[in-house]
């Protein structure tokens, strides 16, 4: 297997940080947008779609401003790739970014930046911010 690529996405929501920390923090709020449902034990989170589910493990969060996951698949491999969404606001504009950090295989960057773009689209009409 191919080492992954680190990448960082930025993305304009119209939103407070406060309740967009809710929607990439908790398991509500991530069900939302992220995946089908969402269930969590301590720091180990399922997310579940359709007929798969993946479990990742909850690395770090800072109330308010970010939150960082790593895929057990991942961690069971060895891996340090993790993922992670902070809240970045502008000091003098005030415009509030979601900044998504993950990682990908080369031949796989443009789909999974698709997949964030499109993931981020679904939290933006759930903030009512599209």
């Amino acid at each position: 297997m191919s080492e992954k690529i680190k990448y960082e996405l930025e993305f304009v929501v119209q939103s407070s940080p406060q309740l967009l920390y809710q929607y990439i923090s908790t398991p509500s709020g991530l069900s939302e947008w992220f995946s089908d449902n969402v269930n969590s034990r301590g720091e180990l989170f399922t997310f579940i779609w359709d007929d798969s589910e993946e479990e990742a493990k909850l690395l770090s969060k800072k109330s308010g401003e970010r939150i960082k996951f790593r895929w057990v698949e991942d961690e069971n491999d060895g891996n340090d790739y993790f993922f992670e969404m902070r809240i970045q606001v502008d000091e003098i504009t005030k415009d509030v970014s979601l900044m998504v950090t993950d990682y990908s295989e080369d031949d796989e960057m443009d789909e999974n930046k698709m997949l964030w773009d499109n993931m981020i689209g679904n939290l933006k009409q759930v903030l009512g911010s599209a």
